[in-house]
């Protein structure tokens, strides 16, 4: 399993999802243009990403766009949108799966959109038009997991 952030807005919040990557032994894809400058030198460097992410180190591709990020990918996408069809509880996740977050700003373009293999959503209050980027990708990331049986184990101290 996978978690995918296509064009980014805030380094904050890649900072978090690299975290919660590496703590949950999921690796992370990141989609870029970014909106900040992101680079092999600037995921170790760039202060909110370093702020978020602590020492923390998991496993990053980072992608020059949707095209390279497609070819390199196998396994169903399952895009997480407030516009989903199926919540993430009545959805079926597959341990092969990449969950697929849009930028904060934005979100996906439909083309994208019309690419990936499901859309689902996080249920919210009546009123209320969204969650957190990393928020969302942790609660999707944390059913998905529980669904296929694929928490982390830490090994006996």
């Amino acid at each position: 399993m996978r978690i995918a952030l296509y064009q980014p807005d805030q380094a904050g919040n890649v900072g978090a999802v690299l975290r919660l990557g590496a703590c949950l032994d999921v690796g992370v894809d990141i989609v870029k243009p970014c909106g900040f400058p992101l680079s092999a030198q600037s995921l170790k460097a760039e202060p909110e990403l370093r702020r978020s992410a602590m020492d923390y180190a998991p496993d990053v591709a980072v992608h020059d766009d949707w095209t390279a990020f497609r070819a390199a990918t196998a396994g169903r996408i399952v895009l997480l949108t407030t516009k989903g069809e199926t919540t993430i509880h009545d959805y079926a996740f597959e341990a092969g799966d990449t969950l697929l977050m849009g930028s904060e700003s934005a979100g996906v373009p439909a083309g994208v959109r019309a690419q990936t293999d499901a859309a689902v959503r996080i249920p919210i209050a009546t009123g209320t038009r969204s969650l957190n980027l990393a928020v969302s990708a942790g609660i999707a990331l944390g059913e998905a997991l529980r669904q296929v049986r694929q928490w982390p184990t830490k090994a006996a101290t």
